[in-house]
């Protein structure tokens, strides 16, 4: 099998062994329903118990603020949908314009309802202002979601600042802490916030299970109708392998957080060195307060996807800055709210490292992008 150097860990990253581990007896042993009440189903509803204490006490949380679900996508869709329409009363929503598309789509999808979306522009280091908010929030606003951090060019936001201002108005405040959660210590009460998302497979869990921390005060719709799982919020039989491994790899990041933290910012800073000795002109996007190992890279005159498509040649998965389909190449909706120029916007990539990588890795893609670059 080819080896390849997997630099794409903002997209998804590799399990655990400790959380496949801990997920197999769920799958060909303990199979039973957590929902019955006979006695093969209390070993499942066990570890149904322990995961939600275990992933509330990671992120500071009470263990009845966590509901379980398919992932980051779903999480989105539920705090906002879920909030707007609590009630009849169509209200104000705000938003960041760089946001994931499951929260962008979402708010799109509440405005056909009569909701009206309001969506701030981040300053070119890809930060929102908390002054940009404060001009903006009004009683009508029912809901503020800003992303903790952007997943093309990792830029943190002022997540505490924000949720402040939100709650001065009395404004319910939701973050999208997919690419954060299990890479940056987090503390929900302390921050804030009323709702907070998260998926499993990007902290090294299984893909298809994530969770939505939503604050005891917040009120929230249901997201699915059915069975009474998830207090009733989210009916459906539980994944229990998955969210028993999204657990055990949640608390094998967080005992590990400094750790990694200082592994993958090693790895990231050599190689910011090595691409600058290399003297190929480029531009990194997201201002200095960026997510550890998550770097968004533009080149002057350069084509994004070709660089994609020649590093994978040589075996180095990364991502580009642009979606592109068979038809044509449209710059990023990231790239375009800070007003990255079209030169610079179309020759760009994202190199994200993760904790598994080596300074071997490193080397290859600095010599890959050489031998691309290097004129």
């Amino acid at each position: 099998m080819k080896h390849y150097v997997y630099a794409d860990n903002a997209a998804t990253t590799k399990m655990d062994k400790v959380a496949y581990e801990a997920m197999t007896p769920y799958f060909l042993e303990e199979y039973g329903n957590a929902s019955q009440s006979y006695a093969f189903s209390r070993t499942p509803k066990k570890a149904l118990k322990e995961a939600r204490e275990t992933i509330a006490s990671c992120i500071g949380a009470f263990s009845d603020e966590i509901y379980f679900t398919s992932g980051g996508t779903e999480s989105d869709n539920w705090a906002i949908k879920g909030v707007a329409t609590s009630n009849e009363r169509k209200y104000t929503i705000i938003t960041s314009s760089f946001e994931h598309h499951a929260v962008l789509h979402s708010c799109t999808a509440m405005e056909k309802l009569g909701h009206q979306i309001v969506y701030l522009k981040p300053e070119k280091t890809g930060e929102i202002s908390p002054d940009v908010l404060k001009r903006e929030i009004t009683e009508d606003t029912k809901l503020v979601s800003v992303m903790y951090a952007n997943n093309e060019i990792g830029s943190i936001q002022p997540i505490k600042d924000l949720s402040d201002i939100a709650h001065e108005k009395g404004v319910l405040f939701h973050t999208d802490a997919v690419q954060v959660v299990g890479h940056v210590d987090i503390d929900v009460h302390s921050l804030g916030v009323d709702m907070l998302s998260a998926s499993a497979h990007k902290f090294n869990g299984m893909k298809g299970c994530g969770f939505l921390y939503v604050r005891k005060s917040c009120d929230l719709i249901p997201y699915v109708d059915g069975g009474a799982q998830e207090s009733g919020s989210r009916a459906g039989t539980e994944n229990i392998p998955g969210i028993v491994a999204m657990a055990a790899a949640l608390k094998n990041n967080c005992d590990h957080l400094e750790e990694n933290s200082k592994k993958i910012t090693s790895l990231e800073n050599e190689f910011l060195r090595m691409l600058a000795e290399s003297n190929i002109p480029f531009v990194r996007n997201g201002g200095l307060h960026t997510l550890p190992g998550l770097i968004s890279l533009s080149f002057p005159g350069a084509d994004g996807e070709a660089i994609l498509h020649r590093l994978d040649l040589l075996g180095i998965c990364i991502s580009t800055g642009s979606a592109c389909n068979s038809q044509n190449t449209e710059i990023s909706h990231v790239l375009k709210a800070i007003d990255l120029s079209d030169e610079y916007a179309k020759g760009t990539i994202r190199i994200s490292l993760g904790k598994n990588n080596t300074m071997k890795d490193v080397e290859k893609i600095v010599s890959g992008l050489k031998k691309i670059l290097v004129k």
